[in-house]
C-alpha cells in the first residue's frame, strides 16, 4: 500500500486497512483531550482539577499543555476521544494564540463524534472562554457544558468549579459512548 503520505505497507497490508476502517467511524471513547495554555498559571491549575475530576468519573484523560503538545498531536489524541475540552486565558479581549491556532487546525479536520467545553482565566474581560466556545460550536461540537470563566486565581469556590465541570463533561461523555 503506497498511501500519499506516510510509510509504505509492504508486510501485512490488512492491519492497516482494519486500523483505517476503526478510524473512519470516528466512534467516540470514554476519552478527554484536554489542551490548554496559560499566561500565570491559572488557566493551568483550572486544567489539573478539570483532569482529576473527567478521571475520577472514569474518563481517560489526555492533558495536552500547548506549552509541550503541537497541533498534530493533539490531533491525533482526538481519534476515539469523546470529548474536546480547551482552556485558554484571556489576552487583549481574545483566546491564547496557541489555542486560536490549534482550535484553527482541528476545526479544518471536521471532528465528529464528541461533545465539548470551554474554560479559562481572566483578570478583565473573560471572552476567551466563550470565544473557545463559539469555535467548538462552529465544529458542530455538542456542548456539555456552559464555559467556565475564573476571574483572577482561582481560590476554594472556583476550584470546586471546576471539579463540577469535569464531572458534568464526564457524564456527557458516557451518554454520549452509550448512544453508540
Amino acid at each position: 500500500i503506497l498511501p500519499d503520505h506516510g510509510p509504505i505497507w509492504r508486510e501485512n497490508p490488512g492491519q492497516i486497512i482494519e486500523q483505517y476502517l476503526e478510524w473512519t467511524k470516528l466512534a467516540p471513547g470514554k476519552k478527554a483531550v484536554l489542551i490548554h495554555d496559560s499566561m500565570w498559571q491559572s488557566t493551568g491549575m483550572m486544567a489539573r482539577v478539570i483532569a482529576d475530576a473527567l478521571h475520577e468519573n472514569g474518563v481517560c484523560v489526555r492533558e495536552m499543555p500547548l506549552t509541550e503538545a503541537h497541533r498534530s498531536d493533539v490531533a491525533t489524541e482526538l481519534m476515539g476521544a469523546g470529548a474536546l475540552v480547551v482552556g485558554s486565558p484571556t489576552i487583549n479581549n481574545q483566546m491564547f494564540p496557541t489555542v486560536a491556532d490549534c482550535l484553527t487546525y482541528i476545526k479544518g479536520l471536521k471532528p465528529k463524534n464528541m461533545v465539548s467545553a470551554a474554560f479559562g482565566s481572566y483578570g478583565w474581560s473573560g471572552e476567551a472562554a466563550k470565544l473557545v466556545q463559539a469555535e467548538l460550536d462552529s465544529m458542530k461540537l455538542e456542548a456539555a457544558a456552559e464555559p467556565l470563566r475564573i476571574k483572577y486565581v482561582p481560590g476554594d469556590d472556583a476550584l470546586q468549579q471546576c471539579r463540577n465541570f469535569g464531572a458534568t463533561i464526564a457524564e456527557k461523555i458516557k451518554v454520549l459512548v452509550n448512544k453508540q
